[in-house]
């Protein structure tokens, strides 16, 4: 293979932009801070204080007396942990959109039996035809897994509803990719059903990028030690026995992240779950408002995601343009849409993680400016 990737050196004088893209997303600078510390080993008591510390305020924060597994990982990992987890043959995906297309292909190259459930992009998974699938196949499916924020088409699935559908199927277990939405959308973890629900922490978290939350029952601890295989690094037997015995993770962790995530945490639980998802709720209806005024949403209606809104191109201006000349006048950054099928039909703001309607309406200020609204 002929290579055409270049070194390009990286340079001290780059222009600092606010984020509006759907993640990485704008951090509070004494969170920055708390990464600037002295080392310190990752067997050290120092570390136990530290991982004990965000392990159990991510439950506070959360509501939920599952389990909470904390690694140095991108969301990514728990998407192919837990298919290896809880998978022996057959899993049902359904798909609405790129990054649960995605999921389905990680259990496809780990050997799964893989069914999707497809819709068509901008649709939303429907509880009641999960409900026809299950009970109409005659595959009896290890796992559901589904994405509760879609952030290629701003889809927000109704996780909760297709839970309690899943709930009535005691050997299926269901498992959420949350990556783009824990954190700014309130989601009852326990009462629903969810077996496995995981994200990434520059989401709505609003932390650097490097760490992946993952929140487990029970019942998906009990059917990998019954299974008896699983992944390695993201084994949940593994991590949280480990944490059981330890309070420690069983890897060497990237430890001024985790300094970086107890500070922002601390941060969300002042702010409290939902006060946290209301402000996003508030940010939502203010930018799918301006949408509707000057384009339209994208998803289908009364499914638009709390933390990303993907707006219709509908007056056909130049996206690329746009996105261009707002970075280059306003030092803003928002994105286009999702790769060659979205790219200019669509765009999309993330008002997600320390964002409120404030800082969201100087962004579309902008955009009205650069695109002459």
């Amino acid at each position: 293979m002929i290579p055409v990737t270049k070194k390009r050196e990286y340079r001290d004088d780059y222009q600092d932009k606010t984020l509006y893209i759907p993640g990485p997303t704008e951090v509070r600078e004494d969170v920055i801070e708390a990464m600037a510390q002295p080392m310190f080993g990752h067997r050290m008591d120092r570390m136990t204080d530290l991982y004990t510390t965000i392990v159990e305020d991510t439950k506070e924060f959360l509501g939920t007396d599952n389990e909470v597994v904390i690694l140095t990982a991108s969301g990514t990992e728990f998407w192919e942990a837990s298919t290896l987890n809880l998978v022996d043959e057959s899993i049902l995906v359904p798909t609405c959109g790129s990054f649960s297309e995605r999921h389905a292909n990680v259990a496809e190259r780990l050997g799964k039996d893989v069914d999707r459930l497809e819709y068509e992009w901008g649709e939303a998974i429907k509880p009641e035809d999960v409900r026809a699938h299950l009970e109409s196949s005659e595959k009896e499916y290890d796992v559901v897994a589904t994405v509760m924020n879609e952030s290629s088409t701003g889809v927000r699935n109704p996780i909760e509803e297709i839970g309690d559908v899943i709930a009535e199927y005691p050997d299926t277990y269901f498992v959420v990719d949350a990556v783009s939405a824990l954190g700014g959308d309130h989601v009852d973890i326990d009462e629903h059903g969810i077996d496995v629900i995981f994200a990434s922490t520059q989401k709505a978290f609003a932390m650097p990028p490097g760490l992946a939350v993952c929140v487990v029952s029970d019942d998906a601890y009990e059917r990998e030690v019954e299974k008896g295989t699983s992944s390695w690094y993201g084994g949940f037997r593994r991590t949280i026995d480990y944490y059981d015995r330890k309070g420690q993770t069983h890897s060497t962790p990237a430890i001024p992240i985790m300094l970086a995530y107890r500070k922002q945490m601390k941060h969300m639980l002042e702010e409290g779950h939902e006060a946290r998802s209301e402000r996003h709720r508030e940010m939502m209806e203010y930018v799918h408002g301006w949408a509707r005024e000057h384009f339209a949403m994208f998803p289908e209606e009364g499914y638009e995601s709390q933390t990303v809104a993907c707006i219709e191109n509908t007056r056909g201006i130049d996206v690329a343009g746009t996105i261009e000349t707002v970075s280059e006048e306003y030092d803003m950054a928002f994105s286009n849409g999702y790769g060659s099928r979205l790219g200019e039909e669509t765009f999309r703001i993330g008002h997600m993680g320390e964002h409120t309607v404030e800082s969201v309406k100087e962004l579309t200020d902008a955009i009205e400016d650069v695109a002459g609204l």
